[in-house]
Order: structure tokens, then C-alpha cells, then sequence
């Protein structure tokens, strides 16, 4: 259900995205991975939010749904720095299963995305190759060692990559002295969650 929802979301992302500038989409990209990161490393409040069996709160899954979509398919990212916080922190699965489940919602997604993309823009398909036979190396990397790691390092370890490529995004597309200003703020943050 949040698969189907992300996938309309992210079609419509797609769309919108082609008639964005592409400074804004990036600081909009770089602002919820900060926001995400931080949420990452903090983590649930209510411990005992795990998953119950049968009572599927259908609405809230499809609104989380489209909306994860429509900010992944907007932005262009595949959506793991969302979704897996989406399904850990609001839907109350491990870490370990919501990474898991994130990789099928974001293929499925990346597909919508992609469709609405193709209606406005060209790709560079050797650059496409490139980056998914990088990816899949990597996702394979991964998978071996997720087992090895505390899903509280892990869940952490994620929040604070992402902060620092939140950050790096940022300072890449703000003026200097904002940029410095911001690099300094998130290093304070990043020491303060670590």
C-alpha cells in the first residue's frame, strides 16, 4: 500500500520536478535530509510503536504513501533517507525491516519517478549505467554487513551520513557566508546527536 501510494506520489513528483530550478530542488533535497537525519538520530520517542498485528492504519499508510512520493519523485532521489525513516519512526518497524522494505518501495517509486522525468527531460544513459552498477555493488556490500551492526549504531550511523550530506548540499548551493555559517551549526549538531 505505501509502495502504490509512493509510486502516483512520486509520477507527480517526476512532473513537477522537470519545471523546477534545479538550486531550489537541491535545497529543498538538502533541507529534508537534515530535518530526516535528525529525526534518524533521535529516534522513536515511544519505544513500544512496534508493529500490530492486523490493524493497518490504511489512510495514514496511503497519505505517508503519496507524500513520501511526491518529495522523493520531486527532488529525484530514490528516497531510502525518507522511507526508511518513514517506515522506522512513523510505521514502527526495525531497522533492519524497514531497510529492507524501503529497497522495494524505492525501486517501485524510482520507476514512477523516472516516468514522469521522461516526459520533460534526457538522460545520460552511460552515466545511468555507471551509478546503478555502483549502486548494486554497494547495496550488496551492505546487505552482508546490516546484519553485523546494532540497529542503534545503524539506525545513528544512518542519521549522521545523511546530516553530513545534507550539510555538504547545502554549503555547495548557498552563498559563503551562509554556507560557513551552516557547516559550523551542523557540526554542532552533529557533535551534540553523536
Amino acid at each position: 500500500i505505501f509502495g502504490a501510494a509512493g509510486m502516483a506520489g512520486a509520477f507527480l513528483g517526476g512532473l513537477l520536478g522537470g519545471h523546477i530550478p534545479g538550486t531550489i530542488l537541491m535545497i529543498t533535497f538538502a533541507l529534508m535530509m537534515v530535518a530526516t537525519s535528525l529525526a534518524m538520530v533521535r529516534g522513536r520517542r515511544n519505544k513500544t510503536a512496534e508493529t500490530r498485528g492486523g490493524d493497518l492504519p490504511v489512510v495514514k499508510v496511503i497519505l505517508e504513501g503519496l507524500a513520501v512520493g511526491l518529495v522523493t519523485g520531486l527532488v529525484g532521489a530514490g528516497g531510502g533517507f525518507l522511507v526508511v525513516p518513514a517506515l522506522a519512526l512513523l510505521g514502527g518497524l526495525a531497522m533492519p525491516v524497514a531497510v529492507g522494505t524501503s529497497l522495494v518501495v524505492i525501486a517501485l517509486k524510482s520507476f514512477a519517478g523516472l516516468g514522469g522525468y521522461l516526459t520533460t527531460v534526457t538522460l545520460d544513459w552511460g552515466l545511468v549505467a555507471a551509478v546503478t552498477a555502483a549502486a548494486v555493488a554497494g547495496s550488496v556490500a551492505g546487505s552482508r554487513l546490516a546484519g553485523r551492526i546494532p540497529e542503534t549504531a545503524l539506525r545513528k550511523g544512518f542519521g549522521l551520513f545523511v546530516l553530513a550530506m545534507g550539510v555538504f548540499v547545502l554549503v555547495q548551493e548557498l552563498p559563503a557566508p551562509a554556507g560557513t555559517i551552516l557547516a559550523v551549526t551542523a557540526a554542532a549538531v552533529a557533535a551534540a546527536g553523536a
